[in-house]
């Protein structure tokens, strides 16, 4: 199977892509809302700026001062460094504050985040505002007199709190109209309200009376109201105990049914659903946020609901931590992902009423892990805030909801530091947990499926990455989740998910050559089991239903095995993606290798190797370099399987091995090659496989 090349795809906006950015309307966090009154977004033709200049001095990469390496031997990172950090993130946002009445506001980056118009600005100072009280309220619990760039943090968010019901500040929030919608204010609120349980005393208490007695009105027009029927019930949960537990008379009877719908989200194994996807959101919200007004509220109050959102958040300390790799980097995947290390958060909430079974040194490598994974890469700050993006600015992986200070969602990792110093999250000494024992021995692979959800978690010892696979089912209408953001075959921790190129480029995906002459990405899945260590799903091309693949893959120690049975009515073009190699120094080395009667190919950027071996059913293997398309770097590069269906329906056998090593590392002909002979039975439908170890493999779809 020869190979060719092709060379410098340039990055252009796709239909998809410009659709998101005119639906303008749906500011929100979560789901999808109809434009209503005072929410609605106007597309503007130009871009807006803001005009922020940027600050005037740059912070460096984040360094962990004296680390602890006897406490934490493999991040040197304990609670101290922790504090560090959040001080290290909040200062960057304080470079734009001179004087009280300075809003949270920062640059604008290009594309389609908003501001969009002059309209949405209160709401994007909002953001800024109420996320980076993420990480000042737990500072300010411990340090009230923090001063950073030369103001008095607690003196400025309390001093903030009051420009936002003064109808004379351009800081101003008008209550929600009587016919108000749910909107992107009621989120900030909602997360306002966390702030406010965690240090009442710094933020609260001392506020005038009229001051709270407006905030109350204010804040409950928007709790007191509607959502959006999935993580977003917790924002008006939040309100409106906090609003009670301080005299204000509130609505109970929606508190309840907000609570009662909440938890119908929980489908098992720690995770809920997001109506309709998982995604980091079951963490950095559902369990977040349960855990947190459990302890604030609900076990006072609700003392049945709180202990059924225990028993919820309990299975996590066995299942989250194999979603992280050895190092605790965070696999890129599902929408906002420029909220990054928040999805740590879970791990120190372990530690507010620890579990005897739990392996606290292992927890809080992974959140130090994941947090260093960010803080020290050196695209992760622009202008001293953190770019909208998976290290650097990166536009494909941005929701037209989110504004610059958006990413200060990450900061709920910081809410960790509520946890007592005396919590075994942060006393335990950390440990490398699974990755150190025989189960994840070099030379095997091990998976952990989670039924509820139907998630299955790889870990491979031989590389320390974890992977994820996820039946998604969304088509491109969703603006949030009908993308590369869930419709990857898996998400791999050492390997980001690149974007889809105009000209068929993909990676981790079919794409398919529709009949408007497009190449189409899977994103309609349907799981159908896990078993013998194989993943079935079967997925259909959303503008064609009949052209339809079963779907099998078995993890290797080395990479992925895929068995793959497309039907068409039609012959059809189809490419299949390896991951993407981002392009980090030097050039991108190139080489094929024969291993039995087949041809591998293989990519090297320094850092790891991956290989493609195409087995059966393909007619070609391409090198594929793109520009644009990585969260990694401006360059990359991929290798593609080429191949057509056959037409009536007549079924083809597509086999690929997609494997990987770091850079430097030899092969063997049993790595190269684990499988010796694939069998389709055409009358059974059934493949035997026979492996280079002598076992034999039956894939039955």
């Amino acid at each position: 199977m020869p190979i060719s090349t092709q060379r410098s795809f340039l990055l252009t906006p796709s239909p998809a892509t410009l659709l998101r950015s005119a639906l303008v309307g749906l500011l929100g966090v979560g789901g999808w809302l109809a434009p209503t009154p005072g929410t609605a977004q106007t597309a503007s033709p130009t871009y807006f700026d803001t005009h922020v200049a940027p600050a005037p001095t740059k912070l460096p990469p984040f360094e962990v001062k004296q680390p602890d390496k006897r406490l934490s031997p493999f991040t040197g990172m304990t609670r101290r460094h922790w504090q560090d950090a959040a001080r290290y993130l909040l200062g960057g946002a304080f470079s734009y504050v001179q004087k009280l009445d300075d809003p949270m506001q920062f640059p604008k980056e290009p594309g389609k985040s908003y501001p969009r118009n002059e309209g949405q600005v209160p709401t994007e100072k909002l953001e800024g505002l109420c996320r980076t009280l993420f990480m000042a309220a737990p500072l300010l619990k411990e340090d009230p007199n923090l001063t950073l760039n030369g103001v008095k943090v607690a003196n400025y968010y309390r001093h903030q709190l009051g420009l936002l019901v003064d109808s004379k500040s351009p800081s101003y929030i008008q209550p929600r109209a009587k016919n108000g919608g749910p909107s992107q204010i009621l989120v900030e609120f909602g997360g306002l309200g966390v702030a406010l349980f965690a240090a009442p005393e710094v933020l609260w208490d001392p506020l005038p009376q009229a001051t709270k007695d407006a905030l109350a009105a204010t804040m409950l027009s928007y709790g007191d109201g509607p959502t959006v029927p999935q993580n977003w019930r917790y924002f008006n949960i939040f309100i409106l105990s906090f609003f009670e537990s301080r005299g204000y008379q509130v609505n109970k009877k929606l508190l309840e049914e907000y609570l009662q719908k909440q938890l119908t989200h929980y489908d098992g194994q720690g995770w809920y659903n997001d109506a309709p996807t998982y995604d980091y959101y079951s963490m950095w919200a559902f369990q977040m946020y349960g855990r947190l007004w459990s302890e604030y509220y609900g076990r006072q109050h609700y003392p049945e609901i709180a202990a059924k959102l225990n028993e919820n958040f309990a299975p996590l300390r066995d299942t989250y931590p194999y979603q992280f790799g050895r190092d605790g980097h965070l696999i890129m995947w599902g929408r906002s992902i420029t909220y990054r290390f928040a999805a740590v958060v879970p791990f120190p909430l372990m530690g507010l009423r620890p579990a005897a079974d739990t392996n606290f040194g292992w927890m809080r490598r992974i959140a130090s892990g994941a947090m260093l994974q960010f803080l020290q890469h050196p695209d992760f700050l622009e202008d001293n805030v953190p770019t909208l993006g998976f290290y650097g600015s990166f536009e494909p992986a941005v929701q037209p909801y989110s504004c610059r200070g958006s990413v200060y969602w990450m900061a709920k990792a910081f809410l960790g530091l509520l946890v007592p110093a005396d919590s075994p999250f942060w006393t335990a000494t950390e440990n490398e947990g699974a990755w150190a024992t025989p189960a994840l021995a070099k030379g095997t692979v091990f998976n952990k499926f989670e039924p509820g959800p139907n998630i299955l978690l790889t870990d491979y010892p031989n590389t320390g990455a974890a992977e994820l696979r996820a039946p998604c089912h969304q088509d491109s209408s969703d603006p949030y989740r009908g993308d590369e953001n869930y419709n990857r075959l898996s998400y791999n921790s050492a390997f980001p998910w690149q974007a889809d190129g105009p000209n068929g480029e993909v990676a981790m995906n079919y794409v398919f050559k529709n009949r408007q002459g497009k190449w189409e990405p899977l994103r309609l899945y349907t799981f159908k089991k896990f078993e013998d260590g194989v993943y079935y799903r079967d997925a259909v091309l959303e503008t064609d239903k009949n052209v339809q693949l079963h779907l099998a893959e078995m993890p290797l120690p080395n990479g992925i095995l895929r068995v793959d049975v497309s039907q068409s009515p039609a012959a059809t073009d189809l490419r299949l993606g390896h991951y993407a190699l981002p392009k980090l120094a030097g050039t991108i080395r190139l080489s094929t290798r024969k291993v039995g009667s087949y041809t591998a190919h293989i990519i090297d950027n320094g850092t790891y190797q991956l290989a493609l071996v195409p087995l059966s059913g393909w007619s070609e293997t391409q090198v594929v370099d793109a520009t644009g398309l990585h969260p990694a770097a401006i360059q990359s590069t991929v290798l593609n399987a080429v191949g057509t269906t056959s037409p009536n329906h007549h079924p083809v056998v597509f086999s690929t091995l997609l494997l990987w090593k770091k850079s430097g590392e030899k092969w063997t002909n049993k790595e190269m090659l684990p499988v010796k002979n694939i069998h389709y039975d055409a009358q059974s439908g059934i493949i035997t496989l026979t492996m280079a170890n002598g076992q034999n493999k039956t894939i039955k779809y």
